[in-house]
């Protein structure tokens, strides 16, 4: 580490010390007046990230954090690569209880970079200058923090340049959320895990490794292969052993991996040996067991490790998964099965306790695999399987349900209730796409959910909150949050949204849409 980069770091532990100095008598800086700074970049290898269908509008998943202006006194600011529609930005101010529209957008600053490059949002925001002088004019720096989705050196040095601390944990922790640091802390904190490998950097390790895994287990049926740093699935790649099971030596089991590892079966869409061994020397890679099972779910546990390093419990979910062999994250539900929640919530909190040790902050979630073995005790084996150290495809649904509900969870049920008392629950996605929705605008979509009345009901405190409406128009895709007062209510409100969708973008001969008359001073 150069001089500078220590500079560097010291200056950024003194500004995040401003938060630990606040958290005594401020929670979560909810009551209090705030500037906030919303940074949304998906600061991540943008090679994976780019194999992600619309993946510039996952700028738009923290626009939950609009919810915010809830509080009268709090003042945001919210950075995108390209500017967002105003019809979007009216959507979410609506869902507001109680405040004035004109008062919550007047405290509202909206900022865009103007650019659609293939670089994190951090970096396009300290390319412009006055674009950073820009944004700390705007904040009173005694009064503001930033958020973002995940912490990397550049979050850091836009924190450095704007003197404003930065809630999230130190880039110097990033190792702890990725696939190899997490294997570290699962085996730190004595939580079951799949039998894999340390980091890898090259083939000949990487089949080295994998002979040494199948030697192992000489039964294993299938390994998996992961990059790194990848994300939602995208950099996984299966291994299949049931071709080759009648290797009798470890040469000759070494030989048949090395040949083929050329035909792996990818998750990601249009992935090849050559493009993903090539990432290997610059991300590193693992190899671990695939866990099988006729009954198989994927459960993961979301928590909070705040300023002063105290783990809370947010939320455990069942994540619902796509792909080829289900590695691929497409949505989920909350909360995850009763059967085993409360199990997660003590794994999640142990691994919290070791992740806040090391100096982490903010949200922190886990990703499970349950097998279920009926009668047999306990009936469902649960394993590790990675940490993510940033928000995740979690938080957004699960922050709209708490924000715009008022709700509180129950570490004791491991469910959020309501206002009213009731319990809530959701299923929620990135991913409801289809090619006849391509051409949808925005505003379209207002028109659709306005008129078979498919927004979210504040006075039931049920129905379906709509995000990624950015990627609509141009890839068919949508993001959504379905909320009923059990699984199966809020299943029937998400399965009525897309049949809505579904009929609405039928051919125009087939169906006489119904939309709104055309407001000639409106906003597209």
């Amino acid at each position: 580490m150069t001089i500078s980069k220590e500079k560097e770091t010291v200056a950024f532990r003194q500004l995040q010390e401003k938060l630990r100095d606040r958290w005594q008598s401020i929670n979560l800086f909810e009551y209090e007046d705030r500037d906030i700074l919303v940074v949304p970049s998906l600061s991540i290898d943008q090679r994976q990230l780019g194999k992600v269908a619309g993946f510039l509008h996952y700028e738009e998943r923290l626009l939950f954090s609009l919810i915010r202006l809830r509080n009268p006194r709090t003042r945001l600011i919210y950075v995108t690569a390209q500017p967002l529609s105003p019809t979007v930005i009216d959507y979410y101010l609506q869902l507001l209880p109680g405040i004035p529209f004109s008062h919550a957008r007047d405290r509202l600053l909206l900022l865009s970079t103007y650019d659609n490059s293939l670089k994190p949002l951090t970096q396009k925001i300290l390319e412009r200058p006055r674009l950073v002088q820009r944004i700390r004019k705007a904040m009173r720096s005694q009064q503001s923090y930033m958020v973002c989705f995940n912490a990397t050196h550049l979050e850091q040095e836009l924190s450095l340049k704007l003197g404003v601390p930065l809630l999230a944990s130190s880039p110097e922790l990033l190792h702890w959320g990725s696939k190899s640091g997490s294997r570290e802390i699962f085996a730190q904190a004595g939580i079951p895990h799949p039998d894999g490998s340390s980091n890898l950097w090259n083939r000949e390790d990487l089949v080295e490794a994998a002979t040494d895994l199948w030697e192992r287990n000489p039964d294993l049926q299938r390994m998996v292969i992961k990059l790194n740093e990848g994300f939602s699935g995208e950099g996984n790649a299966l291994l299949d052993l049931r071709p080759i099971q009648d290797c009798t030596s470890r040469q000759e089991r070494a030989n048949q991996l090395r040949d083929r590892l050329p035909h792996l079966q990818f998750q990601a869409t249009d992935e090849t040996w050559e493009t993903f061994s090539s990432r290997i020397p610059e991300l590193g890679a693992i190899v671990e067991v695939f866990i099988e099972g006729e009954k198989k779910r994927s459960p993961s546990f979301q928590g909070y490790i705040t300023p002063d390093s105290r783990v809370e419990i947010l939320s455990t979910h069942d994540q619902i998964l796509g792909g080829p062999d289900g590695q691929i994250y497409l949505g989920c539900r909350f909360p995850a099965d009763n059967a085993y929640r409360l199990h997660l919530q003590d794994l999640g909190t142990k691994i919290g306790a070791i992740l806040a040790e090391k100096g982490a902050m903010e949200r922190y979630g886990v990703d499970f695999i349950a097998v279920r073995h009926p009668g047999k005790t306990p009936e469902w084996d649960i394993q590790a399987i990675e940490i993510n150290l940033r928000k995740g495809g979690t938080t957004h649904p699960f922050m709209a349900l708490k924000l715009l509900t008022n709700g509180k969870y129950d570490p004791e049920t491991g469910l959020l209730y309501g206002q009213h008392g009731l319990a809530k629950y959701y299923i929620a996605s990135d991913n409801l796409q289809k090619e006849s929705y391509q051409g949808l605008l925005p505003r379209d979509l207002m028109d659709i959910i306005t008129c078979h009345r498919l927004h979210f009901d504040s006075s039931t405190m049920t129905g379906t909150i709509f995000h990624l409406m950015g990627a609509l128009s141009e890839f068919g895709k949508l993001g959504l949050t379905s909320i009923g007062n059990s699984l199966e209510e809020a299943e029937a409100v998400y399965d009525r949204v897309e049949q809505v969708l579904d009929t609405e973008t039928k051919s125009p001969s087939d169906v006489s849409s119904p939309t709104l008359p055309i407001t000639w001073l409106g906003r597209d």
